[in-house]
Protein backbone atom coordinates (compact mmCIF):
# COMPACT_ATOMS: atom_id res chain seq x y z
CA UNK A 1 0.00 0.00 0.00
CA UNK A 2 1.34 3.40 -0.92
CA UNK A 3 0.46 6.71 0.62
CA UNK A 4 0.51 10.26 -0.63
CA UNK A 5 2.88 12.77 0.95
CA UNK A 6 2.34 16.51 0.66
CA UNK A 7 5.11 19.02 1.25
CA UNK A 8 3.90 22.56 1.82
CA UNK A 9 5.68 25.90 1.64
CA UNK A 10 8.39 24.85 -0.81
CA UNK A 11 9.98 28.03 -2.19
CA UNK A 12 9.32 28.62 -5.88
CA UNK A 13 13.01 28.62 -6.78
CA UNK A 14 13.51 25.25 -5.08
CA UNK A 15 10.51 23.77 -6.87
CA UNK A 16 11.76 25.16 -10.19
CA UNK A 17 15.24 23.70 -9.69
CA UNK A 18 13.86 20.28 -8.77
CA UNK A 19 11.51 20.36 -11.76
CA UNK A 20 14.43 21.24 -14.03
CA UNK A 21 16.50 18.37 -12.65
CA UNK A 22 13.57 16.02 -13.13
CA UNK A 23 13.17 17.17 -16.73
CA UNK A 24 16.88 16.63 -17.41
CA UNK A 25 16.52 13.12 -15.99
CA UNK A 26 13.51 12.51 -18.26
CA UNK A 27 11.17 12.20 -15.28
CA UNK A 28 8.18 13.99 -13.91
CA UNK A 29 8.73 15.96 -10.74
CA UNK A 30 6.75 13.33 -8.84
CA UNK A 31 8.90 10.48 -10.22
CA UNK A 32 12.09 12.39 -9.45
CA UNK A 33 11.11 13.20 -5.87
CA UNK A 34 9.86 9.65 -5.27
CA UNK A 35 13.22 8.25 -6.39
CA UNK A 36 15.05 10.73 -4.15
CA UNK A 37 12.95 9.71 -1.14
CA UNK A 38 13.47 6.00 -1.78
CA UNK A 39 17.24 6.49 -2.19
CA UNK A 40 17.47 8.58 0.98
CA UNK A 41 15.46 6.10 3.03
CA UNK A 42 17.54 3.15 1.78
CA UNK A 43 20.69 4.43 3.53
CA UNK A 44 21.12 4.96 7.27
CA UNK A 45 21.58 8.51 8.47
CA UNK A 46 25.02 9.59 9.67
CA UNK A 47 23.74 9.77 13.24
CA UNK A 48 22.46 6.16 12.99
CA UNK A 49 25.85 4.94 11.72
CA UNK A 50 27.65 6.75 14.54
CA UNK A 51 25.23 5.38 17.14
CA UNK A 52 25.77 1.81 15.87
CA UNK A 53 29.54 2.29 15.95
CA UNK A 54 29.38 3.58 19.51
CA UNK A 55 27.23 0.61 20.51
CA UNK A 56 29.80 -1.79 19.03
CA UNK A 57 32.66 -0.02 20.80
CA UNK A 58 30.77 -0.16 24.10
CA UNK A 59 29.94 -3.85 23.60
CA UNK A 60 33.43 -4.95 22.57
CA UNK A 61 35.55 -2.49 24.50
CA UNK A 62 37.80 -2.20 21.45
CA UNK A 63 39.11 1.29 20.92
CA UNK A 64 41.65 2.41 18.37
CA UNK A 65 43.54 5.65 18.37
CA UNK A 66 44.17 7.68 15.23
CA UNK A 67 47.43 5.93 14.46
CA UNK A 68 45.87 2.49 14.82
CA UNK A 69 43.10 3.37 12.40
CA UNK A 70 45.51 4.80 9.82
CA UNK A 71 47.83 1.81 10.13
CA UNK A 72 44.94 -0.61 9.57
CA UNK A 73 43.73 1.44 6.62
CA UNK A 74 47.17 1.52 5.02
CA UNK A 75 47.66 -2.22 5.55
CA UNK A 76 44.50 -2.87 3.49
CA UNK A 77 45.93 -0.84 0.60
CA UNK A 78 49.02 -2.98 0.16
Amino acid sequence: MTIAVTVRDVPNDVRDELAARAARAGQSLQEYLRAMLIETASHPSASDVIARARTRVDATGVRLDREGILTARDADRR
